[in-house]
């Protein structure tokens, strides 16, 4: 467990480590991995029972990353958490690396399930914990959704699945920082309002802000009290939070930084920016 401002500490760590290896990989997808850092920080530094050393432990905690192409802000929380030495992050879609451009659970440990098609994280999510209730095991799992995908219907049909067999040990988490590939959220396809469409899917819905560490142990801590059925957290975020010139920009959905954009993307996130 470590304490608030030391996760900060983690975050801003995180975050340049997202900024470094989508810029040694010349591709990746940095903007909707720097709205999620707060969120995977907090779970899997201080919230998620799991063991870095033994990622098969049978006992342990899922987390599903069903918006696979955000999978940069998930390997750099996964080695700061010693799953991997964090050198290894630069590796990011090289050939032969275990960092593929969306996650695979044939390379690397502690990946549950391959994504990126979009849309079918929450439904992963749900067979692992349905599974943990028909087993008696403890764990719980946990899916990050992104707020376009959303926009898929298997999304809707596994939101009422798990309010159907009471799965409380599923938690959602939403990045709902209102910006896709194409653009703004409501634009494309609107989602709004968003909150209040889940708690109609009979889900427990905890609104968070989603940069705040210490609202977002809250917001755990909360969704892992609530029984009797699945809550989700739905957190306003910011894309591209951290670095000056990315955020709320959906340009920067999956583009990486030249040279000259990451020491100003570093500088802005340890502090030292304009």
């Amino acid at each position: 467990m470590e304490s608030v401002e030391r996760l900060k500490e983690i975050c801003c760590d995180v975050r340049a480590d997202i900024v470094r290896m989508t810029n040694a990989a010349a591709s990746g997808h940095p903007g909707g991995s720097l709205s999620s850092v707060e969120a995977m920080v907090a779970l899997y530094c201080n919230v998620m029972n799991h063991r870095p050393s033994d990622p098969s432990w049978s006992e342990r905690d899922r987390f599903f990353l069903s918006k696979g192409h955000s999978c940069p802000v998930v390997y750099a929380t996964m080695a700061r958490t010693g799953y991997f030495p964090v050198e290894e992050l630069l590796t990011l879609r090289k050939l032969g690396t275990r960092l593929q451009g969306h996650p695979s659970c044939k390379t690397l440990p502690g990946i549950e399930v391959s994504s990126g098609s979009l849309g079918q994280g929450l439904s992963v999510a749900n067979g692992f914990a349905l599974a943990a209730k028909i087993d008696g095991k403890p764990y719980r799992a946990y899916c990050l959704m992104g707020d376009g995908e959303l926009q898929e219907g298997q999304i809707w049909e596994a939101m009422m699945t798990a309010a159907h067999y009471k799965l409380d040990n599923v938690c959602g988490i939403v990045d709902y920082n209102g910006l896709q590939i194409d653009g703004d959220i409501e634009k494309v396809m609107g989602l709004a309002p968003l909150a209040d469409k889940w708690r109609s899917f009979n889900w427990h819905v905890i609104e968070a802000d989603g940069h705040d560490v210490a609202a977002m142990l809250a917001a755990y801590d909360e969704a892992r009290r609530t029984k009797g059925k699945p809550s989700v957290i739905v957190m306003k975020t910011v894309k591209g939070k951290g670095v000056s010139f990315m955020e709320n920009v959906a340009g920067w959905h999956g583009k990486p930084c030249n040279q000259e954009e990451m020491a100003q993307a570093l500088a802005d996130i340890y502090g030292k920016g304009n």
